[in-house]
């Protein structure tokens, strides 16, 4: 029973491994971070987060100065509401997991800065979704951060699966 309760463990740790090897953290707004978007481009957010594919278990880091970053509903985003926020973060630097499929709402918690466009909808995958319509137009790939994972991680990854899927077969043999 022992052996059985490790290997669970031990599965679990291999899991959690090979998730976060293939999971991508987000700039948003590039060099520029989370500022009030120009008046001539308030859709910028919502444009660059088109242009990306977000997994769950990726994550989106906000960098910006005297402002804040919130998660809010869909009907506090469209009405650039920031009273109830169901996650809210002022510390000029803050990284949001996107920790299950479906749509997540960003504003600007700053007076005046979600009606000038400093808003954002992502929508987040599941892990193993297929992969964008055919009939889609292409997106450019991301350019990989300075922080990115190092070329081959995903191959580790895969192996580390692959040694995991056969535990379970070498422990009910022995």
């Amino acid at each position: 029973m022992a052996n059985l309760v490790s290997l669970a463990l031990l599965l679990a740790l291999l899991g959690a491994l090979c998730r976060s090897a293939d999971a991508t953290a987000f700039e948003v707004g590039g060099d520029d971070g989370w500022v009030v978007p120009p008046a001539s481009d308030g859709g910028m957010y919502n444009q660059w987060a088109s242009k990306n594919r977000f997994l769950v278990g990726d994550s989106v880091h906000f960098k910006y100065k005297e402002d804040s970053v919130l998660v809010v509903t869909e009907d506090d985003y469209n009405n650039c509401r920031a009273t109830h926020p169901i996650f809210f973060s002022n510390n000029d630097d803050t990284e949001v997991e996107l920790d299950r499929p479906g749509l997540f709402y960003f504003i600007s918690g700053a007076t005046g800065h979600c009606e000038r466009g400093q808003r954002m909808a992502v929508k987040v995958l599941g892990q193993g979704a297929p992969p964008p319509s055919p009939l889609a137009p292409p997106v450019p790939p991301t350019p990989p951060s300075p922080s990115a994972a190092a070329p081959g991680t995903s191959a580790l990854a895969g192996a580390i699966a692959a040694v995991a899927m056969s535990l379970p077969v070498i422990m009910l043999t022995v």
